[in-house]
C-alpha cells in the first residue's frame, strides 16, 4: 500500500486541499485575480459576439468538451475558469446590465457566502447545522414579523426564490382543503410560476382575471369569485413586466367577503416593507394568508435567496415529514430541532446565513434606503425618457422598472415595430454594450400586445446620469435597426 506521504501528496494534488482557512487564503486571491482579469477583458455589461463567441471561449479552456482524465491543478483551474466566467458573464454590477430582476450582490453577502460554503452546513438536520439552523430560525422569525407585525404566530421559511414560494402558496392552499379541489385565480399580470405550480400540484389551471395598466381589476376579480368555490387568489406585488402592485386592500377585502384564500407574490416588491416611505405601497399585504419574498432582487443577495411567509405558522405543519436518520422521534423529544419540515427540499444550503449577515450589517433601515435609491433612480430615468425627443415612456414606474420605446416605432405597423424593438435589444446584447429587457404589453390597437424595452434598475449606487447615454444609444440603434436602414453590411441585417 502507498505510504501516508504519498497519499497526502496525491490528495492535495487532486483536491487542492479541503476548504480550511489556510488553503482558502491561498486560493481566493487567485480567484479574485482571475475575476478582475476577466472583467477587464470583457470591458462592458456583457460579452460581445453572442452565443457562438462565448462557446468558442469555453472551448478554448475546455477543448475536449467533457471531463478531463487528468486535472490541471487547483491553482490553474481556479485562475483560468474565474477569468473565463468573468469575461463571459453579463455583469449586474454594470448599470447597463438592466434587463432582469438580476441584482448586483453586496460584497458582504458574497463574503458571508464564502464562509458558509466552506463550512457547508446542510439544513436538513440539526446535527449538520447547529448554528446555521439557529441563525435561520431567528432570521425567518424576523421576516415573518416584517410581513405580519400584528399576528400572534406568523412564520417563514427559506426557498430558492419566487417560483418555489408560489408553489408553497398553492400547496398550503390545497392542504388547507383536504379532499376538495382548490381553484387558483390570478391576474393576467401574474408570474408564469403560478400556472406551473398549479400544474405540478395537479390543480386546475388558474382562472385569469383582467388587468388594467398591469394591475388586477378588483371588479373583474369579484365577478370571477362569485361563480367559484374553494379558491386561492394569487395577487402580485411587483410584476415582472412593470413592477406594478395589485390593489391589495381591495383584493384582500374581496377574499375575506367571499371566503377565498389569498397568496401574494411579492418576490419583487415585498422587501420594500423595509422602507417606511415605500412600505405604504404594500398596504393590505398583512391580510394575505401567505407571501412570497425574494432577497436576490431587492436584498442584493447571490442567488438563491427566496422566502415564504405565512400569517399562521401552523400552516407549515403540512410540510412535516419523518425520516428516522434525520428527525427521529426520540431526538426531537430530547430537544433537537426538527429541520426537515422547514422545506420541501432535503439537503439545502444555509442561504439564510448571508441574508442574516446582510440584515445585521445594514439593518432594515439600510436595506430600505437602498431600495429607495433604486426607485428614485427609476423615476429620474423615466423623466429623462419623457424629456427625450426620440423616446416614449409607458408610464411612471411603480418600483424600479421603466418601460419605454423609440417614438419612431409608433409610426410603424405593430409587427414591424416589434421586430425593430427586438432587434435593438439583440444588437446591444451581441455587441456586449448593454443588457436591456423586453415586455409585451396590451397597448396596441384594440388592446393587442406591443413590445417595449425594459430597464430593471436594481443597482443601488447607479444614478440617472449613468443611463442618459444609454437612452441616446437606443435611439441611434433604432435608426440602424429600422427596415429601411438595413444593408448587407449592417450589423443588424438579418
Amino acid at each position: 500500500m502507498p505510504d501516508e506521504a504519498v497519499l497526502s501528496s496525491l490528495s492535495s494534488s487532486l483536491a487542492g486541499g479541503v476548504a480550511g482557512p489556510g488553503r482558502l487564503a491561498e486560493l481566493i486571491p487567485l480567484a479574485l485575480k482571475g475575476f478582475a482579469a476577466g472583467v477587464t477583458e470583457r470591458g462592458g455589461a456583457a460579452p460581445s459576439g453572442g452565443p457562438a463567441a462565448v462557446a468558442a471561449e469555453v472551448a478554448a479552456v475546455n477543448p475536449h468538451e467533457g471531463l478531463p482524465a487528468r486535472g490541471m491543478g487547483a491553482e490553474r483551474a481556479l485562475s483560468e475558469f474565474s477569468r473565463l466566467l468573468a469575461a463571459g458573464s453579463v455583469d449586474p454590477a454594470d448599470p447597463w446590465c438592466a434587463a432582469h430582476l438580476h441584482c448586483p450582490p453586496l460584497a458582504v453577502a458574497v463574503a458571508a457566502d464564502v464562509v458558509a460554503g466552506a463550512l457547508n452546513p446542510s439544513m436538513d438536520s440539526w446535527d449538520q447545522a447547529p448554528v446555521a439552523s439557529e441563525v435561520e430560525r431567528a432570521f425567518t422569525a424576523g421576516i415573518a414579523r416584517l410581513c405580519y407585525p400584528g399576528e400572534v404566530s406568523p412564520d417563514a421559511v427559506v426557498t430558492t426564490g419566487g417560483t418555489e414560494s408560489n408553489l408553497l402558496g398553492l400547496l398550503l392552499a390545497r392542504e388547507n382543503s383536504p379532499g376538495r379541489v382548490v381553484q387558483p385565480v390570478c391576474g393576467r399580470n401574474a408570474h408564469h410560476s403560478v400556472a406551473r405550480a398549479a400544474w405540478l400540484l395537479g390543480m386546475p389551471a388558474p382562472v385569469v382575471v383582467a388587468c388594467e395598466a398591469d394591475k388586477m381589476v378588483p371588479s373583474a376579480l369579484a365577478e370571477v369569485l362569485a361563480g367559484l368555490e374553494n379558491v386561492v387568489v394569487v395577487a402580485t406585488a411587483g410584476t415582472t413586466n412593470t413592477g406594478e402592485i395589485d390593489p391589495l386592500p381591495e383584493i384582500a377585502a374581496l377574499c375575506r367577503q367571499l371566503g377565498a384564500r389569498l397568496h401574494v407574490d411579492a418576490a419583487y416588491g415585498g422587501m420594500a416593507l423595509c422602507s417606511p416611505k415605500l412600505g405604504v405601497l404594500l398596504a393590505g399585504l398583512e391580510a394575505a394568508d401567505s407571501v412570497a419574498l425574494d432577497m436576490h432582487k431587492f436584498g442584493w443577495q447571490p442567488i438563491s435567496a427566496g422566502l415564504f411567509a405565512c400569517r399562521d405558522g401552523h400552516g407549515l405543519d403540512a410540510l412535516t415529514v419523518r425520516a428516522e436518520y434525520l428527525n427521529a422521534d426520540d431526538d426531537t423529544e430530547a430537544g433537537l430541532p426538527d429541520l426537515l419540515g422547514r422545506s420541501i427540499r432535503t439537503s439545502r444550503r444555509p442561504d439564510a446565513f448571508r441574508m442574516a449577515v446582510t440584515l445585521h450589517a445594514l439593518g432594515t433601515d439600510g436595506v430600505g434606503e437602498l431600495i429607495e435609491r433604486c426607485c428614485e433612480t427609476a423615476s429620474g430615468v423615466a423623466q429623462a425618457i419623457v424629456d427625450h425627443p426620440g423616446l416614449r415612456l409607458w408610464g411612471p414606474p411603480a418600483l424600479s422598472t421603466v418601460l419605454f420605446r423609440p417614438s419612431l416605432a409608433d409610426g410603424l405597423p405593430d409587427t414591424v415595430a416589434d421586430e425593430v424593438i427586438a432587434r435593438i435589444r439583440r444588437v446591444l446584447l451581441e455587441a456586449g454594450t448593454a443588457v436591456i429587457g423586453r415586455a409585451a404589453m396590451p397597448t396596441g390597437a384594440g388592446g393587442t400586445d406591443q413590445l417595449w424595452l425594459k430597464l430593471t434598475l436594481l443597482h443601488p449606487y447607479a444614478t440617472v446620469e449613468d443611463y442618459r447615454s444609454l437612452l441616446d444609444l437606443v435611439v441611434a440603434t433604432e435608426s440602424e435597426a429600422s427596415p429601411n436602414h438595413q444593408t448587407e453590411e449592417s450589423p443588424v441585417a438579418s
